[in-house]
């Protein structure tokens, strides 16, 4: 059984952010200064152990290694940003490839999304486009991902590196590119690729050629929960009260995080811990309150039933995530439970492994 939990590098400073947010934004800037929106709400969250850290610090990067590893985390799979040739947050993975430490497994995900001030409440203003200006951009994309696809940490499936999209069906042609990608990387690296896509629009993903699909539960589980007298209940109490857009309890949404297309032999479970991102964008946001590790565990059992029986090479679980601290969305050890989440998944793994 290999869990590969999403990685976030914005926690580090970069020139850009520092034009756009005020200097010396990281990550940890929304997360120090958000505060509860309604009674019991759960904020600020604050880091434990690992404290407000810098990814710079190769110390901080060999923590999180040794700690995820500890608690059954097989890799990590870094969030990666091209835009046309531009890269950002490169410097965390890029001094894990030069150094070859952590020795910890990695793959990366292609975040292909235009980047806005959604943060600050105005989603139309544009900070960075993401184009898709043609061939000699993917030639230029492949070349550069290479050095990783190489590494031996890099993960592999059926001996080919995974490489991840975020955001599959905004690629223009994606089927053309795909076969452009696998193309190029038997060119530079002697290999094909597997890739997978992330959405919960399961078959178009697969249809257009993708090797598999990782899904979003929580969007998916949010439409299906979100009927009827529940939808209205909560706009009211959004416009009422001044609540959070969204306000659910983790164990009313369990039976929804849950997804019956996890059956396809070619889908990956995602399972979540928690999320908030009030941090980010206020009272539009979505609160899944009252998170608990001992829920979080049946929501991983319920995985790892779905795939045990799957060809050892296919036996994946994606955790969404391992620090998004702005969405509330972590496995990271905080004041509260300290590292009860991580607890809960190890166990959640060795009570099916046995």
């Amino acid at each position: 059984m290999k869990v590969i939990a999403f990685f976030l590098p914005q926690f580090h400073p970069i020139p850009e952010n520092d034009k756009w947010w005020n200097h010396g934004f990281t990550e940890w800037t929304n997360v120090a200064r958000a505060r509860p929106l309604f009674p019991g709400h759960q904020q600020p969250r604050i880091p434990g152990e690992l404290g407000f850290y810098d990814l710079r610090l190769p110390e901080t990067r060999e923590e999180q290694a040794v700690l995820a590893k500890q608690y059954g985390i097989y890799g990590f799979c870094y969030y990666h940003y091209w835009f046309a040739g531009k890269l950002l947050l490169e410097r965390p993975i890029e001094e894990m490839l030069k150094t070859g430490r952590p020795n910890i497994n990695f793959c990366l995900c292609w975040a292909n999304e235009t980047w806005t001030a959604n943060w600050i409440g105005h989603p139309e203003k544009v900070l960075i486009y993401q184009t898709y200006p043609g061939d000699g951009d993917h030639r230029a994309h492949v070349q550069y991902l290479s050095s990783f696809f190489k590494d031996s940490r890099y993960i592999r499936i059926d001996g080919r590196p995974l490489f991840l999209i975020h955001r599959p069906l905004d690629i223009p042609n994606a089927a053309g590119v795909l076969a452009l990608w696998r193309s190029l990387a038997r060119e530079y690296i002697g290999s094909n690729l597997f890739i997978v896509g992330v959405g919960n629009d399961v078959q178009k993903i697969l249809d257009i050629g993708f090797d598999g699909v990782t899904t979003f539960s929580l969007g998916a589980s949010l439409c299906d929960y979100l009927s009827g007298t529940r939808k209205v209940r909560q706009l009211l109490m959004h416009r009422l009260f001044k609540w959070p857009r969204w306000v659910i309890s983790y164990r009313s949404l369990m039976p929804y995080l849950v997804r019956e297309e996890w059956r396809e032999p070619r889908v990956f479970p995602d399972v979540l811990p928690n999320w908030d991102n009030s941090p980010r964008v206020g009272r539009r946001a979505l609160v899944v309150k009252d998170s608990k590790p001992e829920l979080f565990m049946q929501v991983v059992k319920r995985a790892v039933d779905v795939v045990k029986e799957r060809p050892i090479e296919y036996q994946l679980i994606f955790l969404r995530s391992w620090n998004e601290w702005a969405e509330g969305n972590y496995i990271e050890p905080d004041l509260i439970h300290g590292r009860g989440f991580l607890e809960a998944l190890a166990t959640a793994i060795k009570i099916k492994n046995t």
